[in-house]
């Protein structure tokens, strides 16, 4: 998903770096690199919480269908947690219907390839 949003972004840094840059201080631009390297690191985290939250909620990732349908909407509450609480509440922003559309886009996209690979068994 971060390479999917280095690609489709504005080419500007991303909303991490304007988290790294809230605590540390200065321009969300000077943290473009350690914004983009706690992105993945939240992906990869956010990964581990689907993969393993999932069937402890009794739910089967055992089949595509469902394991890409449960991923649609993990991506969907990736998107909502996002853009109403990390963007708004946490950093303090308020983003464009530009920056809105591809970040919706990019965590509907990231939930969906993360399903279908669990359910292919290929991650997991």
């Amino acid at each position: 998903m971060t390479a999917v949003m280095m690609v489709t972004g504005d080419g500007g840094p991303p909303p991490t770096a304007a988290l790294v840059a809230k605590f540390a201080g200065g321009d969300p631009a000077d943290y473009a690199i350690p914004g983009t390297i706690l992105h993945l690191i939240y992906g990869i985290v956010a990964g581990g919480v689907f993969a393993v939250g999932v069937p402890a909620l009794g739910l089967s990732l055992g089949s595509i269908g469902l394991a890409v349908g449960f991923g649609l909407v993990y991506g969907i509450l990736l998107m909502i947690g996002g853009t109403m609480f990390w963007m708004r509440v946490v950093i303090g922003m308020e983003p464009d219907k530009g920056m809105m559309l591809m970040f919706g886009t990019v965590h509907v996209v990231y939930g969906v390839v993360l399903g279908a690979f669990l359910g292919a068994g290929i991650l997991g």
